[in-house]
C-alpha cells in the first residue's frame, strides 16, 4: 500500500475505532441514529446488498489492553464470500480514478452527520479505477472480516467492480 494512502486510512479509521469502543452502548431516549440506521435514511434500500445493520452486529471487547472485535455469526459467516455493498465512496489516494478506497455508511460531505465507526466502513480495492462520485455506488467482490487488522479496519473487499451508481434517497 502506497504510504499516503496508509496514512489517510489511519487518519479515517483510528479516530473512529476509539469513538466506537466509547460508544458501542445501545443509548436510550432521544439518541442519534447509529451510522448503520441513518444510512438506512440516505441510502436507497436493495434486497441485493449486504446491509449496514448487518455489518453493525460487532462489539469492541477489551484482550489484555488490546481493543478487539466480536463478531456476530451472520458476519463470520460472510467471511471469504461474493456480497454486493452500497455506500458513499472516501478516497484515500489522490488519484483520478479511484481502486482503492473506503465505502462508508453515511456520506463525507454531511457536516451534520455523526462520524462513521469502523462498522460501518469496508475499504475496497477495485480490479479497475472509476471516478468518484458524491452518490452511493454499489460494488462487488470477495468480503473479508478482518479480526486483528492494526489500521482497525474490520472489513474489506477485494477483486471488485463495480456495479452502479445510485442516486441517494431525498
Amino acid at each position: 500500500m502506497k504510504p499516503l494512502a496508509t496514512r489517510l486510512l489511519a487518519l479515517l479509521l483510528v479516530p473512529a475505532a476509539v469513538a466506537w469502543a466509547f460508544t458501542s452502548e445501545p443509548q436510550s431516549g432521544n439518541s442519534l441514529p447509529s451510522a448503520g440506521d441513518y444510512s438506512a435514511m440516505v441510502l436507497p434500500e436493495r434486497s441485493d446488498t449486504l446491509s449496514w445493520k448487518t455489518l453493525g452486529q460487532v462489539e469492541p471487547s477489551n484482550a489484555n489492553g488490546k481493543l478487539i472485535p466480536i463478531f456476530s455469526k451472520e458476519i463470520l459467516a460472510l467471511d471469504k464470500k461474493d456480497v454486493k455493498v452500497i455506500g458513499f465512496m472516501v478516497p484515500i489516494e489522490p488519484d483520478a480514478k479511484h481502486k482503492h478506497f473506503v465505502l462508508s455508511a453515511v456520506p463525507p460531505s454531511c457536516p451534520f452527520c455523526m462520524p462513521a465507526g469502523p462498522e460501518s466502513m469496508v475499504e475496497v480495492r477495485l480490479k479497475t479505477g472509476i471516478d468518484y462520485d458524491m452518490n452511493p455506488i454499489v460494488v462487488s467482490g470477495k468480503f473479508s472480516v478482518r479480526n486483528d487488522d492494526p489500521r482497525g479496519v474490520l472489513y474489506s473487499l477485494s477483486e471488485g467492480v463495480p456495479v452502479t451508481v445510485a442516486p441517494a434517497k431525498p
